[in-house]
């Protein structure tokens, strides 16, 4: 009899102890869930979560992944800054614009490492460098990014603002404009508008970066908190969205926009625009510094060059130290080979 109540003690105990790491396993599948801000509304450059998302890749690797829309790179930052989510997707010239304001942001991870602001003209315009903008009508954004940069692009081509007229409109008024021919060129986010208005009046760019005004474009950034406390997931969520990206600039822009259109049916996206931004985007991935290095991963040399540009155009409250502003301890190369190779 005693035997029998030591066996029914230690099945209670061993009970327990299942039951203890069920909880335990609990615990650790709330810790990976992850709350994501993007920048803007649906387009090209959320290809890779909706890919990764949309083939279990952030199921397998232990992640319960949620997106929401944003409204803005500036609004992203502030909010992720303020710890309303684990991370977000921004400009990550604009983490260093915080971490100068205080902001306990970092940089973990560069997506589109060459700045894609620049000005867009008409094919048959003749407008081929700041030069040629003497007496046009040209858009912009007063609170835009752009606009701290304008007098030193103008500068290029030894124009002051005085020479041209510049017309300040909201951001979303700017596709329209130019597209009914109210305005000469306007300056923007090249990989987004682009697409948007090439069809109707065909146009190229004239890059920020093609007369120095480089920093980098897209990529996710937390906080300093969110990285002491989900630095694992938050590691698994870059390292296999880079893999995504991998796989799609690697000529798989077409899986990239089917994925982003199943994902995102109500916004009623025109796959062909859709497919032109993910296009431009790609032109903007690498710089010479990253180029080399595992996707994702951001080079020391592009935070210099950043940190600098954005000093000399007055945009930083304080000094901050590149390397203070992003880290690449959160892309392992390992997770985004597996994932680049598991999509062909």
């Amino acid at each position: 009899m005693r035997s029998r109540s030591v066996f029914r003690g230690l099945l209670g105990v061993v009970g327990l102890s299942i039951l203890g790491l069920t909880a335990l396993a609990g615990q650790a599948i709330a810790a990976d869930r992850l709350r994501v801000r993007l920048d803007w509304v649906p387009w090209g450059n959320e290809a890779a979560y909706h890919l990764a998302q949309q083939r279990g890749l952030y199921e397998k690797f232990g992640l319960d992944v949620s997106f929401d829309d944003g409204n803005g790179s500036v609004t992203t930052l502030q909010i992720v800054g303020n710890g309303e989510y684990d991370l977000g997707q921004t400009v990550l010239a604009l983490v260093a614009v915080g971490r100068s304001k205080g902001l306990p942001v970092k940089a973990i991870a560069g997506f589109v490492q060459k700045n894609d602001l620049g000005l867009l003209v008409p094919k048959d315009s003749g407008i081929r460098s700041a030069a040629d903008l003497k007496g046009r009508k040209v858009v912009f954004t007063a609170g835009s990014l752009e606009t701290p940069f304008l007098d030193r692009f103008l500068a290029s081509g030894h124009l002051t603002r005085n020479d041209l007229e510049l017309l300040n409109v909201d951001g979303s008024a700017k596709a329209g404009m130019y597209v009914m021919n109210r305005a000469d060129a306007v300056f923007s986010s090249t990989s987004f508008l682009l697409a948007l208005v090439d069809a109707k009046r065909p146009t190229t760019s004239i890059r920020f970066a093609d007369v120095g005004l480089q920093f980098p474009s897209f990529g996710l950034f937390a906080t300093e908190k969110s990285l002491a406390a989900k630095h694992d997931a938050l590691r698994r969520f870059a390292s296999v969205s880079a893999g995504a990206w991998k796989f799609i600039f690697d000529g798989h822009e077409d899986a990239g926009m089917t994925a982003t259109l199943a994902a995102r049916p109500q916004a009623k996206l025109d796959p062909q625009i859709l497919r032109k931004q993910i296009e431009t985007l790609k032109e903007y991935a690498y710089t010479d510094a990253s180029r080399g290095l595992v996707f994702g991963t951001m080079a020391l040399s592009d935070w210099e060059q950043a940190v600098a540009t954005l000093s000399e155009a007055g945009v930083l409250e304080k000094p901050v130290a590149p390397a203070d502003v992003y880290t690449n301890d959160l892309i392992d190369p390992g997770i985004v080979a597996e994932v680049a190779a598991s999509l062909k």
